[in-house]
């Protein structure tokens, strides 16, 4: 038989920041983090702060489907 996968998932992180202009922004573009969560533990959608090379600061990640 073959082992169940249990309740981790891999998900995506997305930055907020994609859609704002600054005078420090290098370049246009989305910046996508992926990892994995146990979703028996965290049910809601993850935020993290991570480091955005876009706009070169840490910046609000959210989790999208």
């Amino acid at each position: 038989m073959g082992k169940n996968k249990g309740a981790r998932v891999i998900i995506t992180l997305e930055s907020e920041c994609r859609n704002t202009k600054t005078s420090n922004q290098r370049k246009k573009g989305i910046m996508r983090y992926t990892t994995c969560k146990n979703k028996r533990n965290t049910p809601n959608r993850l935020e993290i702060k991570k480091f955005c090379s876009y706009c070169n600061k840490h910046e609000l990640f959210k989790e999208i489907k």
